[in-house]
C-alpha cells in the first residue's frame, strides 16, 4: 500500500518533505507503471491526534486507510467498499484514528485526476469531514479486479475454499468426492450472495474439469464462476422540466 510521494529535496525538514503535490505524486505513480489489484494508493497525508498524547502528528493516508478496511469488514462485510461517507469517514474515527486535518485539501478536479490513475483520494468535506474517497487497487487492466472490495472479497473466498480443500486432500478422488466439496462449498457463496457480495455464481467440478489426465496425475480440479456486486462510484440524475399539460402516465 502506498502512502503518498515524497519529492526528492535537499531540504531534509519533515514538514517539507511531506507536502508533494497532486501533479508530483499522478507523474510518479505513472512513471512506475504499477499494476497490481493486491496494492493501492492514497493522498494526501493526514494529521491525526496521538492516542497517548493527543499531540498532532502528520502520518501518511495508507495507516488511516488501512483502519478503514478493518472497520468496514467489523461493520458491513470485507466486501463492501472501504470508502464513502457511511464506513470512510475519518473525522468520525472510522479508521480508529481521529482524523483532524489534511495536508492538501483536494478540490473535485484534483480528486479526478488522481483518481484516473488509480490513486484514492482524501477528501474534505465543509461538512461530512475528512473522508476516503475512493477504493481503487494500482490494477492498470480495467476489471473487477480493479477495485479494492472485490479483491478483498476474493482473498477471503480463496481462504475458505483453502479451508475446504484441505480437509479433502488425500481422499480418493471420486465423484463422492467432488459432490462433498461442492456441498460444503455452495453455503459459503450462498451466504456472500445474500450479502450482496456476489449476484451470481456457479461451480462446476465434474469430468469436464477433473478429466482422467487429471485424476492421473492425483489432481481434483474445480472451476467457480462469479459474478460480483459492484459499488456505486458515480450517480447521475435527470432533472426534466415538462410543458404544463404533459402527462406523467406516458413517461
Amino acid at each position: 500500500m502506498i502512502g503518498g510521494y515524497l519529492p526528492e529535496s535537499e531540504n531534509t525538514d519533515v514538514e517539507s518533505l511531506r507536502l508533494g503535490s497532486v501533479n508530483a505524486t499522478v507523474d510518479n505513480i505513472k512513471a512506475r507503471a504499477l499494476n497490481s489489484s493486491y496494492g493501492c494508493a492514497y493522498y494526501p497525508w493526514v494529521k491525526i491526534l496521538d492516542s497517548e498524547t493527543a499531540t498532532p502528528v502528520w502520518v501518511p493516508p495508507s495507516i488511516v486507510a488501512l483502519g478503514v478496511m478493518a472497520y468496514t469488514q467489523e461493520k458491513s462485510q470485507v466486501w463492501f467498499a472501504p470508502a464513502g461517507f457511511n464506513r470512510g469517514g475519518l473525522t468520525q474515527g472510522n479508521s480508529g484514528l481521529r482524523v483532524v486535518d489534511v495536508r492538501e485539501k483536494l478540490v473535485s478536479k484534483q480528486r479526478d485526476k488522481l483518481y484516473e490513475v488509480n490513486i484514492n483520494p482524501i477528501a474534505s468535506f465543509p461538512s461530512e469531514g475528512i473522508v476516503v474517497f475512493g477504493q481503487k487497487t494500482l490494477q492498470a487492466v480495467p476489471s473487477a479486479l480493479d477495485r479494492i472490495n472485490v479483491r478483498r472479497m476474493l482473498i477471503f473466498l480463496k481462504k475458505e475454499i483453502s479451508k475446504i480443500s484441505s480437509g479433502l486432500l488425500f481422499e480418493q478422488n471420486t465423484e463422492a468426492t467432488w459432490s462433498k466439496f461442492t456441498a460444503q462449498a455452495k453455503p459459503l457463496f450462498e451466504r456472500v450472495q445474500a450479502g450482496f457480495g456476489i449476484a451470481e455464481f456457479k461451480i462446476v467440478l465434474d469430468k469436464s474439469t477433473t478429466t482422467v489426465e487429471a485424476i492421473d496425475r492425483n489432481i481434483m480440479y474445480a472451476k467457480i464462476f462469479i459474478r460480483p456486486v459492484y459499488s456505486i462510484e458515480f450517480i447521475g440524475v435527470d432533472m426534466i422540466l415538462t410543458s404544463t399539460g404533459a402527462s406523467f402516465d406516458d413517461l
